[in-house]
């Protein structure tokens, strides 16, 4: 492998806001390697929704930054301390700490999967966190089994098209909405039993799951929109189940009064982060293990991606956050 150059290109915030703040510079500093780092080359990066809140400041990070967690490439350089991984090593890489959308990042050891023959690197930038938040919602979240009926949201989205898949390979029932006709087609191929239009009215839509389960209702309700959605989700569900408000799409779930979930549905309600799942190094290690096998026995396909360069991630934040995508959005890197 070449070797390390002192710079690089990526996408530098320097200060948060909109899109425009997405900047590509072609001069930015390679990382330096810390003890249990790893140097990875990336050749393709995911996009999530957790990107645009870094880069509006709705979290927080110390500028100038490089935003993304995700992204698969290939190892270009070891810190001496590292022993499970060797320069040229095909990876993939979730990190908390940002720093994806640039051709260089520093990993720590633990939060990098060595791909097997059959997974690519752009499988890996396109899979591990949203496949790692459904599996983790699927299994943590809300235990979901063969006799539940589970409302997505979002159904043809990036989390709700894994979501969809894994669900069906379980056997469980799964309503799901979505804003399109093609978004709604593209929901029922990924599983989804039925597929309500979630431009329909909240009032609708519940009448609709109620109609569909028989007036049992969802036993758990995986939504990733947020604040537009939360009040309708509590309708939804029935007794004993699940509420499990995972994203923000559109907005922050303000304070709730605990009281709203007793009556006679007696309702547990979750906000999971992925990396509170996965703070421990063997539920990393245990989970994407997992995820990796699902993806080579097919469960989760990902046969639908929308790709940008890196330089034109301006482009793809502004589509995520228009809603025009289904699937998940990747930026390729140069190499």
């Amino acid at each position: 492998m070449a070797s390390v150059p002192k710079t690089m290109g990526g996408i530098l915030i320097e200060q948060t806001g909109g899109s425009e703040v997405l900047q590509w510079k072609d001069d930015i500093a390679v990382p330096e390697l810390k003890e249990g780092q790893l140097l990875v080359k990336n050749e393709w990066v995911g996009v999530n929704y957790i990107d645009t809140y870094f880069r509006s400041g709705l979290y927080k990070a110390p500028l100038p930054f490089v935003t993304g967690g995700e992204a698969g490439g290939v190892v270009a350089a070891v810190h001496d301390s590292v022993s499970g991984l060797k320069v040229g090593d095909k990876v993939g890489y979730l990190s908390q700490t940002r720093g994806a959308y640039a051709q260089y990042t520093a990993v720590a050891e633990e939060k990098v999967i060595i791909l097997p023959e059959g997974v690519t690197t752009k499988t890996a930038a396109a899979s591990l966190l949203q496949g790692l938040t459904a599996l983790t919602l699927i299994k943590e979240a809300h235990y979901v089994k063969p006799t539940d009926w589970v409302f997505v949201t979002a159904a043809a989205g990036g989390v709700g098209t894994i979501l969809c898949e894994m669900i069906s390979s379980i056997g469980a029932k799964i309503i799901g909405t979505a804003g399109t006709p093609e978004k709604m087609e593209q929901a029922k191929k990924n599983g989804a039993n039925y597929v309500i239009s979630s431009r329909e009215s909240p009032e609708k839509i519940i009448e609709e799951v109620k109609r569909i389960t028989g007036g049992h209702g969802a036993d758990a309700v995986f939504d990733g929109i947020g604040k537009a959605t939360f009040d309708m989700d509590l309708e939804i569900a029935a007794r004993k189940a699940t509420v499990c408000t995972y994203g923000n799409a559109s907005g922050a779930v303000p304070p709730v009064d605990v009281m709203r979930l007793a009556g006679s549905k007696n309702l547990k309600l979750m906000r999971p982060t992925l990396f509170a799942y996965l703070s421990d190094a063997e539920d990393f290690r245990k989970y994407s293990s997992e995820l990796v096998d699902m993806l080579k026995r097919g469960i989760v396909k990902l046969e639908n991606t929308s790709d940008y360069k890196l330089e034109d991630a301006k482009a793809a934040h502004d589509d995520l956050e228009s809603r025009k995508t289904t699937g998940k959005l990747l930026l390729q890197v140069p190499q």
